[in-house]
């Protein structure tokens, strides 16, 4: 692991309580080509620049700059797919497993289990290195056949919350999972400064910016001064004034509203012939992306058929077994996931494609419902945001500045409206900006 530490992101490493190996500095017209990485939760993308040159999005699915982070094992076939590929081999029926997620076991006991894989068993730490191959490997093909040296892959303030040792372990892992990839050495870089550096080669005058970085697993913010004067130093240890993070992010959000709207539809909080409700871990593991595969084993399974007795309602039972026989999960967190994204972006209902379970299921997402079921954890990532300003010692930033798949979600940036009224928003490119910004880094 690289040990140097870089003068731009020392600031940011101490405000965030980190430990150990620290990211590094930014480029400077003596430093080599650079490649950004953003492994995500939920999207990845990769950036890549020359000293003194403006950084560039890369493709890595056909023309796509932005991937899904996602893997399908076609067990037909004994075949690898990855992104939006992954996707419709499984929504298409393909027989397989579907990995999403796999960023939130980093730092997780559950990181190193074996599972079997076109007939071995890996580590879970090796299906994030495959896929870290595979986004070396297009970004290898876009370069005309090489990669620089110098690669910087972003990570959160907290891949795990007030614990600095499991903290670190999730660092070395995925700098293990790069190394297993062909990546090298890689450096590490906050994902929120990478954020902030992209946004800094828009300003023509300086701000004090509050950044927002929301994405799958977890919401980061940091209040940095940013300009083209700042953006020519090379100590910018006094340029970053706080740094915060939550674990919290998209896929929380998908979590809540599939247990609030669609479970129940299986038997969550269903009342048995005893008196009691069925038993809720079944539910809340088919609700979170990284945890569906678990169920499909013969073990958790035969689980979840043990709990027929535990139903006065069978329909319900039934579903949920369907969910499980036909290994649906990832089909249903789907469903909730795109129902979440319509009723944000058009402010009105909408419907949740169960029509593959059963016929006119009534589940739907209302921008009622975003505020009803969401308001318990977006307080958290405001109270987040706004510890970072107190931090900082400033009244308000100049700007608040929006990146992550999951910053577009129209409650959210109601909600931090409220907390800093007048305070203009911007919103950068919500999936490559943080790549762009390692390239900076």
């Amino acid at each position: 692991m690289p040990t140097s530490v870089g003068v731009f992101v020392a600031a940011a490493s101490a405000f965030a309580g980190r430990r150990g190996a620290a990211p590094p500095s930014m480029t400077t017209a003596l430093t080599p080509a650079t490649l950004g990485i953003d492994f995500g939760t939920s999207n990845s993308a990769a950036a890549y620049r020359l000293p003194g040159k403006t950084a560039s999005l890369l493709p890595l699915e056909g023309a796509a700059t932005g991937m899904p982070t996602a893997l399908f094992f076609n067990t037909e076939e004994h075949s690898t797919h990855f992104g939006r590929d992954a996707m419709q081999q499984y929504l298409a029926g393909e027989e397989g497993r579907l990995m999403r997620s796999l960023k939130s076991l980093l730092g997780s006991s559950l990181l190193l289990e074996k599972t079997a894989v076109h007939e071995q068993l890996v580590s879970y730490q090796d299906i994030i290195a495959i896929f870290l191959k595979r986004v070396a490997d297009q970004a290898r093909r876009a370069l005309d056949g090489r990669l620089p040296e110098r690669v910087v892959l972003g990570r959160p303030v907290h891949f795990v919350d007030e614990h600095p040792q499991r903290d670190r372990q999730a660092q070395d892992a995925l700098a293990a999972a790069a190394r297993a990839a062909g990546l090298g050495e890689v450096s590490f870089q906050l994902e929120p400064i990478a954020a902030a550096l992209d946004y800094e080669q828009r300003l023509s005058e300086e701000q004090l910016v509050l950044v927002v970085d929301i994405g799958g697993g977890t919401s980061d913010f940091t209040v940095v001064r940013l300009g083209p004067q700042q953006a020519g130093h090379a100590d910018r240890t006094q340029d970053i004034l706080a740094t915060t993070g939550v674990h919290i992010g998209g896929t929380d959000f998908d979590h809540r509203l599939n247990v609030a709207q669609v479970m129940p539809l299986l038997g969550y909080k269903h009342i048995g012939p005893s008196g009691r409700e069925v038993p809720s871990s079944v539910f809340f593991d088919l609700s979170t992306w990284h945890l569906i595969q678990w169920l499909y084993t013969a073990k958790a399974l035969a689980s979840a058929r043990g709990l027929k007795s535990d139903y006065s309602d069978q329909q319900l039972h039934q579903r949920l077994m369907k969910v499980l026989d036909w290994r649906e999960g990832h089909r249903l967190a789907d469903a909730v996931e795109q129902a979440k994204i319509a009723a944000s972006q058009s402010h009105a209902p909408s419907a949740i494609a169960l029509d593959w379970l059963e016929q006119d299921l009534p589940a739907a997402i209302s921008p009622e419902v975003l505020q009803e079921q969401l308001q318990a954890l977006l307080l958290q990532v405001v109270e987040c945001a706004q510890d970072c300003v107190r931090q900082a010692g400033v009244a308000a930033p100049d700007a608040i500045y929006l990146t992550g798949g999951s910053s577009a979600l129209r409650t959210l940036r109601d909600a931090l409206r409220v907390a800093f009224p007048d305070v203009p928003q911007v919103e950068g490119d919500l999936f490559g900006g943080v790549a762009t910004g390692l390239a900076y880094a």
